[in-house]
């Protein structure tokens, strides 16, 4: 049984600016709203901890109605979260030698 994350980026409904990221166990068909990358990060963490902390694959999708510059905060922000946990833990979270 793989464990599998589906991790869709959405607009709030009527806002052309405020999104969020719909995380859904594809075991449990359990569905998550997370506001931000933080509370996106914990509860990746929370749902991953329900499997020993073995996930095998996070499905990124957006919504048609997101746009370029949403996408583009939300890549920021990621590449932000990825650091500062990378320098938390001293190593970096993709292996280079393996992409």
């Amino acid at each position: 049984m793989s464990v599998i994350f589906e991790s869709t980026i959405k607009m709030v409904e009527g806002s052309n600016e405020d999104w969020y990221i719909e995380l859904r166990d594809t075991i449990s068909q359990s569905i998550e709203i997370c506001k931000d990358l933080p509370e996106y990060a914990k509860k990746v963490e929370e749902l991953g901890a329900l499997y020993g902390g073995n996930i095998d694959e996070v499905r990124w999708g957006k919504a048609d109605d997101v746009r370029p510059h949403i996408m583009d905060i939300v890549r920021f922000e990621m590449s932000k979260l990825q650091r500062e946990i990378e320098e938390e833990i001293g190593k970096p979270l993709i292996d280079e030698e393996k992409s």
